[in-house]
């Protein structure tokens, strides 16, 4: 695993009733950006906040086989084989002691 470093130096100004901080545009990013800030053993650390996970939107994919020929699987062709669960094995259940 590659850990990218990379060290620049940068001043505080005023912005308002608040120091800011300018960060350089090779850092990658971009306006906007929800940053949180914390101080750790007196230095202070920014890092950006988790984004929200996005949504699937189904919309773009449903339909997508239309005009393919495919057809939906009829109830009677689908199926299913029983096979044995390790809690339905009786020497299984005897061997690790359960009941």
């Amino acid at each position: 695993m590659y850990i990218r470093r990379m060290s620049k130096v940068t001043r505080t100004f005023k912005s308002g009733n608040s120091v800011a901080v300018r960060l350089p545009a090779s850092l990658g990013v971009g306006p906007g950006v929800e940053m949180r800030v914390r101080e750790e053993q007196g230095r202070y650390v920014i890092e950006p906040v988790a984004a929200p996970k996005r949504k699937f939107n189904i919309d773009k994919v449903w339909g997508i086989g239309r005009g393919s020929g495919l057809q939906f699987i009829k109830p009677e062709d689908r199926v299913f084989e029983h096979r044995p669960l390790l809690w339905e094995d009786p020497e299984w259940m005897d061997r690790h002691g359960k009941k």
